[in-house]
């Protein structure tokens, strides 16, 4: 008897409530806040919409390297000499390394070009084996020449089998460029990374075994320069059958004049470090900022041969090849349009010949006139 009227009045309580909860909502105006209104300005959405378009549209993702390295310096210069406000505006990245820079060309999210070494290709070519169709050069930047470096009783490389040789520290171009050049020559030695500096000083001393040193880059080189080294020290030529990434090269007396005699050259092998595009379809955005990125840095070039930039950008040369690579579409029809129009400094080293070899040492020949 107790249930039904105590269940009636449970519901008719409930809807009661809920009527008296509901109906002043209702009834009522929203309320306002003019302060509220007053902070929110019309259309903040549409104007970081503009914002973020506008940051975007010409902004290129440039891979350089380790602060300690000069690929992020160039890659820096590089941001400074194009940037154009919001029509251009290079991002430069610190990265692992100009041979991990490969990796995040094809892979990292943001990256459109990249400093890279040539010859750090070869290590993606079984997971890509199309890789020469999705990479293209924009510009040859610098020769990285090899230098091997010995104690006296090294008479060739193939007495350094076996032997301790030093190849800079991990990330550096020579401890990437290095072992692998090695490898290709068939010269297996007792590898070790350590600071130049400290593996230098163990030769002069004869401490702890160090027989060589393997420097990757541009010559002529601080540290023999400026220091005495005992009769006998020297570099070993370094020679390969196929020069696949590589170009030839020579260090001269003009180059280290302590250490090579007046009139000899020792021959070597050099690994182009270059400024590398992803090669994206020529009507996609990213080809249209790299495209002008392109055309603003080959316009600029003499900028960076000013004082205060790298010296190595006053031995770049826009005409350079890089062997076993394109070059990027519109970095060729720069390139193109110089000629037709016949500036001397463009037309007279582009040439006729379409022997890579031959117009390399062209260039080196034109390179040892320059002032360091």
């Amino acid at each position: 008897m107790n249930r039904l009227p105590t269940a009636a009045i449970a519901i008719i309580g409930l809807l009661v409530g809920i009527l008296g909860w509901c109906a002043p909502v209702a009834a009522q105006p929203a309320p306002t806040h003019p302060a509220l209104h007053a902070a929110r300005p019309p259309g903040p959405a549409l104007s970081e919409s503009l914002v973020r378009e506008k940051l975007n549209t010409w902004t290129v993702g440039l891979a350089g390297g380790q602060l300690e390295g000069a690929p992020i310096r160039l890659a820096s210069e590089i941001g400074r000499v194009v940037d154009d406000g919001d029509n251009m505006h290079v991002l430069s990245i610190v990265t692992r390394g100009p041979t991990e820079n490969v990796e995040d060309l094809l892979y990292l999210r943001g990256v459109d070009v990249a400093i890279i070494n040539t010859d750090a290709l070869d290590q993606f070519r079984q997971l890509v084996p199309d890789i020469q169709q999705r990479i293209t050069y924009i510009l040859s930047l610098f020769p990285s020449e090899v230098h091997v470096f010995v104690r006296p009783e090294i008479k060739s490389l193939d007495d350094l089998k076996g032997k301790k040789v030093n190849f800079n520290t991990p990330g550096t171009s020579a401890a990437y460029s290095g072992p692998l050049i090695f490898s290709k020559l068939n010269i297996a030695v007792d590898a070790t990374f350590i600071p130049h500096q400290v593996a230098l000083e163990q030769m002069r001393s004869g401490q702890n075994g160090m027989e060589a040193v393997v420097f990757v880059t541009s010559k002529p080189i601080d540290a023999f320069l400026h220091k005495h080294w005992d009769p006998g020290f020297k570099f070993l030529p370094v020679a390969l059958g196929d020069f696949g990434f590589y170009l030839p090269s020579t260090l001269t007396s003009g180059d280290y004049p302590d250490l090579i005699p007046p009139g000899q050259d020792v021959q070597t092998i050099a690994v182009p470090t270059i400024l590398a595009a992803y090669n994206w379809p020529s009507s996609s955005d990213r080809y249209k900022r790299v495209a002008r990125l392109t055309d603003y840095l080959f316009d600029r070039l003499d900028q960076l041969h000013e004082p205060g930039f790298h010296p190595a950008w006053r031995n770049v040369n826009a005409n350079a090849k890089v062997p076993g690579l394109n070059r990027f579409p519109e970095a060729q029809a720069w390139l193109d349009r110089q000629h037709e129009t016949a500036a001397p400094a463009v037309s007279v080293a582009h040439g006729d010949s379409t022997d890579e070899q031959q117009l390399y040492q062209k260039f080196l020949e034109w390179r040892k006139h320059q002032p360091q």
